[in-house]
């Protein structure tokens, strides 16, 4: 039961050191970001990410550092979790305005989101409007250097912004 288990994600995607080809620098920077689909999986990933640091760095006979970048003062991003009221609203409105077929379940990803933050305090749900067109070439993620929306899918997006708002508003269930 893949539900079950905490999936946990750790990046590397920089590497820093020196800029010579006959000497070893004395210290050499690795960063990158942490993911997990819980916000409790984000912190074990920490502590387990800090020991290992640690821990192989004195095998080597060298101190290593783990640091989470504006940790205190900002902390780690918590888990996007949508509330399941408001996801079950976004589908039915969806389901709605553009027919059952064209509302599909994404895939649980693990992003850094700043909406994460807001869901702390409110209720909330993320969702997206899907812009795949291989015609066009819209095809890939918006990580990749390739991306490239299809502008076509704009006002439906925006019309079922406004529908999913003003049916809430409103009080309507659909």
């Amino acid at each position: 039961d893949m539900d079950a288990l905490p999936i946990q994600v750790l990046s590397v995607t920089y590497i820093k050191a020196g800029n010579s080809t006959d000497t070893t620098p004395p210290v050499v920077e690795f960063g990158g970001t942490l993911r997990s689909l819980t916000t409790e999986g984000l912190y074990r990933l920490e502590k387990r990410l800090k020991e290992v640091v640690e821990g192989q760095a004195a095998v080597h006979r060298c101190k290593g550092v783990a640091e989470i970048l504006g940790a205190p003062s900002y902390p780690m991003y918590p888990a996007v979790v949508n509330d399941e009221r408001l996801h079950r609203h976004v589908e039915n409105v969806g389901r709605s305005l553009l027919g059952p077929d064209n509302v599909k379940p994404g895939e649980k990803i693990m992003a850094g989101e700043d909406f994460a933050f807001y869901q702390q305090l409110v209720p909330g749900v993320i969702f997206g409007i899907g812009i795949r067109n291989e015609k066009v070439g819209s095809v890939h993620c918006y990580h990749n250097p390739h991306f490239f929306v299809d502008e076509d899918v704009l006002p439906i997006g925006a019309a079922l912004h406004t529908a999913t708002a003003e049916t809430y508003l409103s009080g309507c269930s659909t």
